[in-house]
């Protein structure tokens, strides 16, 4: 029990520690090294933070948009072939799973290059539908492998009784799959967020700049020499993780007490 604990305290000191060092960067005015504290300390970036709020806000939100629907449209694309490749077995399987999770694994620059060339001819760049749909299709194959281990824990025989009773496809997907699936959704739809939400390469490629974004807003700081407004917005790009995180948190537990 000792040792289960001692890990806890690790593991909460190895994500805590950095969010300290961030606050505490986000108000010093002068931290020479080797002090371990501050030597002085400011509020200009709360000056910084209240003049600036309404652009802050601005490209906050359009990360979180266009996020939730790379996120949305990576469930889309991932839950036929995850329940094709989990319920069956044929030559070549291996190879069709391998090729469908290659965006995850290609070099970001080839990856990128030729999809825009794509995106140009169809009038896609520069938009918000092309900023997230070049972060589903780059980022899908982390639901596509959620979804897959989350078929894998389908009864095949819930699904059989169900068409005996006379249910058609969609309502099985609706009132059997799709709850049974809310943990894998929920993981997989977390990874593909974080993946999109924190992206800046994608992004300012296929958005041209047109599109705001928060990582966008935030790099030109992180390659400053202002540590404290860099160490201020990094934290502040928490917020709607952890915000999403929870809701879907409390909703799960709603729906599990309802249907328990």
């Amino acid at each position: 029990m000792t040792r289960d604990k001692t890990k806890v305290m690790l593991i909460w000191t190895l994500f805590v520690l950095p969010l300290v060092v961030l606050a505490l960067y986000s108000f010093a005015g002068r931290w020479a090294f080797p002090s371990l504290l501050p030597d002085t300390m400011d509020l200009r970036t709360l000056v910084y933070l209240k003049k600036n709020a309404i652009s802050i806000l601005t490209s906050m939100g359009s990360s979180f948009l266009y996020s939730m629907a790379a996120v949305f449209m990576s469930i889309v694309y991932s839950l036929l072939p995850a329940s094709v490749l989990s319920r069956s077995n044929f030559p070549g399987q291996r190879l069709v799973e391998s090729l469908l999770l290659a965006p995850a694994v290609l070099p970001v620059m080839t990856f990128s290059i030729g999809v825009h060339m794509i995106f140009i001819r169809l009038g896609l760049a520069d938009t918000h539908l092309g900023v997230a749909l070049i972060l589903s299709i780059y980022s899908y194959p982390y639901m596509l492998r959620a979804l897959m281990a989350g078929y894998a824990t389908i009864d095949p025989d819930a699904l059989a009784c169900a068409r005996n009773l006379g249910a058609g496809s969609r309502q099985i997907l609706w009132e059997i799959e799709i709850p049974q699936l809310l943990p894998a959704l929920v993981a997989g739809g977390s990874i593909v967020f974080l993946v999109a939400f924190s992206d800046y390469f994608l992004v300012f490629l296929i958005g041209g700049g047109s599109v705001p974004s928060y990582s966008g807003y935030l790099f030109p700081f992180l390659n400053s020499t202002d540590w404290s407004l860099a160490s201020a917005l990094t934290l502040l790009s928490l917020v709607p993780p952890l915000l999403l995180f929870l809701v879907l948190d409390l909703t799960l537990a709603r729906l599990y007490r309802r249907w328990i």
